[in-house]
This record gives C-alpha cells, sequence and structure tokens, in this order.
C-alpha cells in the first residue's frame, strides 16, 4: 500500500482519530465493486466522488481510493468528460459538467500532496490534462465556464457561480500538477486567471442561485475570493445562513441544515483565518453523526427529524477533509488556503475592460 504522509486527522474536543477512520470506513463500505462512490439514490457523479476519494485518502485509506480513481480512468469520455449520472457502470444522464470534470485535478493533486507517490500522479495526468482542456474549452469571452455540455456536443447557456468557483480551485490544482510533473499548461493558467476576475467582479456573469448557501462560500472556498472581500461576502448572509448550534441552511428558505456544506463553511473559513468560527460550524454539525461513523445529510428542525433520511458518503467526506485543516494532519492540510494564492485583486467591473457577451470564444 503506498504510504500515508502525515497522521489520521482529529480535532480535540470534537472528533478522534479513531472517529475519522471509521468514518472513513462508511464510505468505503457503499463503495461498488468497480470502484464507484453513489449517491445514497446509487447513481455516481465524479465530483463527489472524486471529495470520497480525496477523504478515504486523507484517513489512510489508500488501496481504497486507487479502486475509485482507476474507476475515473475508465469512465472517461474520448472528449475528456464524466457522465453525469453513472448507475452501475451504465450512464444514465450523458451530459458531461464542466465541474465534474475540474474536480479530478484536485483530487491528483490532493493524492500527490498526502501519499507524495509521484507514479501514481503521472499516471493519472493524462486523465487531468483531458478533463481541464474539455473545461477550458467551455470558457465564455467573458470568463465564466458554463456549466455542462450536452451529450450532442452543445454548450450550456450559462454558468453557475458554485461550479465556477469549485473550477477554479481545479485549475489552479492543475496547473500546479502539471508543473510539478514538468508539463506547464499556460493556457489553464490564463484560463483561470480570467475565471478567477469573473468570479470576483461579475455576479451577473453567473445564473441566480442565491438561495443556496454554496453560492454564498464557494467563492471563498474555491479560492477566488480572498482579503476584505471574502470578509465582508461572509458577514453579508451569515444570519441568513447560520443556524448556532446545528450547522448551515442549505438553502434559505427552509428549515433544513445540512452536513456537507456545514463542513464546506467550516473549510472556507478556515482558508481566511477565521479559525474560531471554523471550529464552532464544526462542532455544531457533529449532531448528525451516526452510530457507525457515516453522516446524516440534513436535519429538518422543525420537524426535528433527518432529511432526508440517509447517510451520505459525500457528507462523511465533508466532515474528514474538513478535520484535516482543522488539525493540519496531512500535507494536504492547507489544500483550500494554498487554493486563493492565486487570487485576482478585484478590478472595477465597470472599467476592467471585459466583455458584457456571454458568448463562447
Amino acid at each position: 500500500m503506498t504510504p500515508h504522509a502525515g497522521r489520521v486527522p482529529a480535532v480535540p474536543g470534537v472528533i478522534t482519530a479513531e472517529q475519522i477512520v471509521e468514518t472513513a470506513r462508511s464510505i468505503a463500505a457503499v463503495q461498488e465493486p468497480d470502484g464507484g462512490v453513489p449517491w445514497p439514490e446509487g447513481h455516481v457523479d465524479a465530483w463527489n466522488h472524486v471529495e470520497c476519494l480525496m477523504a478515504m485518502t486523507v484517513a489512510g485509506l489508500t488501496a481504497e481510493a486507487r479502486k475509485g480513481y482507476d474507476w475515473l480512468v475508465r469512465h472517461q469520455r474520448d472528449d475528456g468528460s464524466w457522465p453525469m449520472k453513472t448507475v452501475r457502470g451504465e450512464a444514465v444522464e450523458k451530459n458531461g459538467e464542466s465541474n465534474h470534470a475540474a474536480y479530478v485535478a484536485v483530487g491528483v493533486w490532493h493524492d500527490l500532496l498526502v501519499t507524495r507517490d509521484e507514479d501514481f500522479a503521472r499516471a493519472m495526468w493524462p486523465a487531468v490534462r483531458k478533463a481541464l482542456d474539455f473545461v477550458v474549452d467551455l470558457q465564455t469571452a467573458r470568463g465564466e465556464i458554463v456549466w455542462e455540455r450536452s451529450a450532442s456536443g452543445a454548450p450550456a447557456q450559462y454558468a453557475l457561480l458554485t461550479c465556477c468557483s469549485s473550477i477554479y480551485q481545479g485549475l489552479r490544482c492543475g496547473v500546479l500538477l502539471g508543473e510539478h510533473l514538468g508539463e506547464p499548461q499556460p493556457d489553464w493558467e490564463l484560463a483561470a486567471d480570467r475565471l478567477g476576475h469573473v468570479l470576483a467582479a461579475h455576479p451577473e456573469a453567473f445564473a441566480d442561485k442565491s438561495r443556496f448557501s454554496m453560492d454564498w462560500y464557494y467563492p471563498i472556498l474555491g479560492g477566488a475570493v480572498r482579503g476584505a472581500e471574502a470578509r465582508e461576502r461572509l458577514e453579508e448572509e451569515w444570519d441568513t445562513f447560520v443556524v448556532p448550534g446545528l450547522g448551515i441552511r442549505c438553502v434559505s428558505d427552509q428549515p433544513w441544515v445540512t452536513g456537507a456544506e456545514s463542513c464546506e463553511l467550516t473549510l472556507a473559513l478556515d482558508a481566511v483565518g477565521d479559525t474560531e468560527r471554523a471550529l464552532t460550524i464544526y462542532r455544531d454539525m457533529q449532531h448528525l453523526r451516526h452510530e457507525n461513523g457515516s453522516y446524516w445529510t440534513g436535519w429538518q428542525f422543525v420537524n426535528e427529524r433527518p432529511f432526508p433520511n440517509e447517510q451520505s458518503a459525500y457528507t462523511a467526506a465533508a466532515v474528514i477533509l474538513a478535520a484535516d485543516a482543522l488539525s493540519g494532519a496531512t500535507p494536504a492540510a492547507g489544500l483550500f488556503r494554498e487554493a486563493g494564492r492565486y487570487a485576482i485583486p478585484v478590478t472595477d467591473p465597470d472599467t476592467c475592460g471585459c466583455s458584457p457577451a456571454a458568448s463562447r470564444t
């Protein structure tokens, strides 16, 4: 087995290393024989799948994670994408999402940081290169990246803020990986610069999904927004989404907190140095822990019951990644902090010269 460079995370007073391993094993328990890590309803998508592989890697379940990376290689299509949904090895929704493809670069870079396995990174490089080329080909003249390409090859007509924020991190990780392997990719770096500017300065470039908490914190989580702008953004919607003692809402208009979003906010807060509130949110969401180490997806706090009635591997994965960031246990603990290293200073959108058109280049 490839060695784990670091220790298993633990957050004193909140979660132990033994509990983290138990949570990772709850992910491995739902991994399918072919390596896919599905949603509770049974489909696999590349983004959540990669997040689960990252979490298992952090906890030392490297063999299980590598089985999942093999799944990615086998299911990647010639254009570099993955089907939106795959069930038991068969594509059931065939469109390809740009953020799904981009997150593979985050996973492979994360694996290299944790395991220091150069041979594995080189073996995955062709898949990463094809995936990010697919992503960059969906960038518009202004700089946003539309959210999908249809099975027939047609690009979507709009971009999504959360997706593009995650893509920004994927591009930055891909650039770092390419440089490390001696195959620099200046086109990806330019695409990331353009995307980062749009994320920070052009909210009009994205479809309005502001009722979702992800649109609130993801520009910070992905690394495009830092400094005073990040702090202001966090304060603007803090009371809208944060439910003291429980975590954060998935959507602003429902009494429903979710574990994955709470842990992602933890990561975003940690990334900008707001450690106290990061720890508070992380501690608050622990009421979702199941006795077997998995986590309920969410909690409806008016009815006082889990909603939906499921434990999800992606929620367990977010718990592990947040614990790593808070504890500094592995060499990848700073992955989300480092995502903001190359953030583009915000430029006045009235004078930056960006094209208002969303047409593709």
